[in-house]
């Protein structure tokens, strides 16, 4: 426990590394992210009406997502068969990732986990191009936490790498 923070990490770290299945056959890790920003959303459990609505309304805005070079990922303590399951049913165009086994691992190296439930917390990290957290945001459990909060953070990256340049 001495080296999961009981609170999600904050911006201006850099993001701990991870390797979770995205498939039952394919895993996907932070390198694999590289050179581009990254969006991870920690959310409990695939088909709960508020984890739907979340990862549903997130495929609806992966567009803009994607104008600001920005890629997501869904991370759940579910396994990676339930998330195919969960992606095919709701017709997902973002990975999710199974932080199924150890159970949570991933989730507490963010300080996303919610120990007494056993799920991760509903937590989301903006990183930049170089795996800094730019900025994080921990929704209470039962609150989907939206997209403005992500867009409104890319926006802010984009015009800091933007005044960096000048």
């Amino acid at each position: 426990m001495a080296d999961h923070p009981d609170r999600a990490l904050e911006a201006g770290i850099p993001a701990p590394d991870f390797q979770l299945k995205a498939t039952p056959d394919q895993w996907v890790g932070l390198e694999d992210f590289r050179g581009k920003a990254l969006i991870m959303a920690f959310y409990p459990a695939d088909w709960s009406p508020i984890c739907t609505d979340q990862m549903s309304l997130y495929n609806q805005v992966l567009p803009m997502f994607h104008e600001y070079g920005a890629e997501i990922v869904g991370i759940s303590v579910d396994s990676a068969w339930c998330h195919a399951a969960f992606a095919q049913h709701r017709k997902l165009h973002f990975p999710l990732l199974a932080d199924f086994e150890p159970k949570g691992e991933v989730a507490k190296r963010y300080g996303a986990y919610e120990y007494e439930e056993g799920v991760a917390r509903r937590a989301l990290f903006l990183l930049d191009a170089e795996r800094v957290i730019r900025w994080s945001y921990v929704s209470p459990m039962g609150v989907n936490p939206g997209a403005e909060g992500i867009l409104a953070a890319l926006e802010q990256m984009q015009e800091q790498a933007v005044g960096a340049s000048l």
